[in-house]
């Protein structure tokens, strides 16, 4: 009886705050009158509606985390890390094959080749936050970075895609080991307040150094990827694609080479994080997540663990930064708001911080579902934004909140998210 009480409170306190955010902007509207000016009605049963959606779902909520059974999250998170392994061989072979149905408009091509992009986004993050357990809210510092990269070095030097990529992710991987040095003593809150500074010190300096950059206007003129020299191109002709081939040119044709490009680099990112979790390297950085101090017990570099992990994960990210500038063949300051290191981050937990097929349903949902709802306006983000409350309240350490060990003695055995929420993870 007590605990209705208090979840009657809560979901009242809950109510009436809903009543003060709401009140404007629901209960209010604007109309005309008769003379042509502007006059302002009510909408109580809006407004009553609203905190009655607000009462209700604070109560079910609070029910829900008093009586669901205590180990309900360690199970779902076991069957969908087994379910993973079926899962994810046949998440690779649509991705392979999906620019290759026929008759499939290229708007949905276009759709994957944005979330791939966020995958190896979030992959490259999964090393920093995932593996490593240090907050990085400015990730997006080092897209920017390999993005401008190629951009500069391309039209300055012309050199291509293929010869730019390696140079943006040394570059970025450079910025990530500047970032990393400052932050040696930093964990925690303290860590994402420095990170999201350094992230708008580079925004702030591609906006304001405008002989660089070109400031607000910024940067155009980019090459296209090309396949051995290939371009892609709707005139035809020697030196193209579809003039090599003898076929007729038509857009497909370079928006499923982007695709096939980006899927490329995300593989390659996901396959050089597999490897580098077996290795020392990886094993330092998951005992780094966990325990610190421990870490420094067993003799473990911890200077050098936290430099390597920001350094690797920045150097993905320039490699998606140079895709991007490459792809769009514009570039400026406002694709690199802090709202894109927001994106990824929580695509990395909602997927689970450390699980790699997780950061691909992350990606699908974040990405994929509010481009599919555009037929519904202004409605779409209120639906997108309840899809994701209810996730995190069912599941609230992400799709895959368990973690396998690395190396175990015996039997590996997962780790829940019951004993990961409780720091023995």
């Amino acid at each position: 009886m007590n605990a209705l009480l208090e979840d009657l409170k809560d979901a009242a306190a809950a109510a009436f705050f809903a009543l003060l955010v709401f009140g404007p902007f629901i209960g209010l509207r604007l109309t005309d009158n008769d003379s042509g000016n502007l006059g302002i009605s009510t909408r109580p049963e809006g407004l009553v509606l609203a905190v009655i959606g607000v009462f209700v779902a604070r109560l079910a909520i609070l029910a829900w985390g008093r009586h669901r059974p205590a180990k309900l999250a360690t199970q779902m998170g076991v069957q969908a890390q087994k379910a993973g392994k079926f899962l994810a061989p046949a998440v690779l072979v649509f991705a392979v094959l999906m620019p290759l149905t026929p008759g499939l408009p290229n708007a949905y091509i276009d759709l994957g080749v944005l979330i791939m992009t966020y995958v190896m986004l979030g992959w490259g993050l999964n090393i920093v936050v995932g593996l490593a357990g240090l907050l990085d809210l400015g990730y997006v510092a080092f897209y920017a970075v390999g993005a401008y990269s190629f951009a500069l070095i391309s039209t300055t030097f012309g050199l291509g895609f293929w010869e730019c990529l390696p140079i943006a992710g040394i570059l970025a991987a450079f910025w990530g080991m500047c970032l990393g040095f400052p932050v040696l003593r930093l964990r925690g809150d303290y860590l994402a307040i420095v990170t999201l500074a350094f992230g708008e010190i580079i925004r702030l300096v591609i906006t304001n150094w405008v002989s660089l950059t070109g400031g607000p206007n910024g940067l155009l003129g980019m090459p296209q990827p090309t396949l051995f020299g290939l371009k892609f191109s709707m005139v035809g002709g020697p030196g193209t694609f579809a003039g090599f081939f003898g076929i007729t040119p038509a857009p497909w044709q370079r928006e499923a080479f982007l695709y096939y490009v980006i899927l490329l680099l995300a593989l390659l990112t996901n396959w050089v994080t597999m490897r580098l979790r077996r290795q020392p390297l990886g094993r330092a950085w998951e005992a780094l997540r966990e325990d610190e101090i421990a870490c420094r017990s067993l003799g473990i570099n911890v200077r050098n663990t936290k430099l390597t992990a920001f350094a690797i994960g920045a150097f993905f990210g320039g490699f998606a930064g140079c895709f991007f500038s490459a792809r769009q063949g514009f570039i400026s300051p406002d694709s690199f708001t802090f709202i894109e290191s927001a994106t990824v981050l929580a695509i990395v937990v909602l997927g689970g911080a450390g699980s790699q097929f997780g950061v691909v349903l992350a990606a699908c949902v974040m990405i994929g579902v509010p481009q599919m709802l555009q037929s519904l306006q202004i409605y779409r983000m209120l639906i997108f934004g309840i899809a994701l409350v209810l996730i995190m309240v069912v599941r609230p350490r992400g799709f895959i909140s368990t973690r396998r060990p690395t190396i175990a003695l015996g039997k590996a055995k997962s780790i829940g998210a019951d004993l990961v929420a409780q720091g023995r993870g």
